[in-house]
Formats: structure tokens, sequence, C-alpha cells
């Protein structure tokens, strides 16, 4: 089985999940986005959350391919480093990095489709790496 996303990542960004980050992590786009506008469904899904996180991650593991490149490491660089494009320079993803680097991450529209759609870009990457 895929160990593709980190339990105890989950629970740290669960801290911080009101806004969505434990469910953007564990590749949840659309929740991520209600909790982010509505704080977490006003607390409440935040706090059932606190149980959820490990079926999250076990669908995560499920749902995405493992590989060499860590999702944990490019949802720090994101995260944290993201209008800079370093996440993208670790996917080795460099014309869109150089973009990121002199656009604030093309004006933080990709950050955005990044929180999005990053777990898939990774998972594809690790995918192309054993001809799958």
């Amino acid at each position: 089985m895929n160990n593709t996303h980190s339990k105890a990542v989950g629970y740290v960004l669960w801290i911080f999940g009101f806004m969505g980050a434990h469910r953007f992590y564990f590749g949840r786009p659309v929740s991520a986005t209600i909790y982010f506008f509505t704080l977490g469904l006003f607390f409440v899904g935040w706090i059932v959350d606190l149980f959820l996180i490990p079926g999250m991650d076990r669908d995560a593991d499920q749902n995405y391919q493992s590989g060499t490149t860590n999702y944990t490491l490019a949802w720090v660089l994101l995260t944290f480093l993201g209008i800079f494009g370093l996440h993208r320079f670790y996917m080795g993803k460099w014309l869109t990095g150089i973009l990121y680097l002199l656009t604030g991450g093309v004006f933080l529209l990709g950050i955005i489709y990044d929180y999005w759609t990053l777990n898939q870009q990774i998972s594809e990457k690790n995918a192309n790496l054993f001809g799958r």
C-alpha cells in the first residue's frame, strides 16, 4: 500500500483546518475551499474532522501514486514558498517555477490552482517515473 501522505502532518494542519489546510493536503479541494470561506463549517466540521483524518489519510494513500516526489515536502514548499515557485522547481517544472518566481506565483492565481491540483500533479509525476 502507498504511504503518500502523513497522518501526523494532517493533524498539524488540522490545527489550521478551519481554513481548510488539512483538506487541501489530503486531496479534498472542494470541501477545503468551503472550509476556507466558512471557517471549517463554523468550526463544527473542523471538530468532526479530528476523527475523520485517519480515513482521509487512508483515502489519499489509495488515490495517489507514491514515488520519488514527496507529497509532504511539496505541500510545505507550496504553502510557505509557493510565490517563489519552489514547489514547482522541486517537481522538476523549471519553466513554470521561473514564471512563478518572476510573477509572485502568477499573481497568486497559480498558487490557488496548485492548491487544487498539487496532489494530482505529484501523482502523475510519480506514475510517469514508473511508466504507468
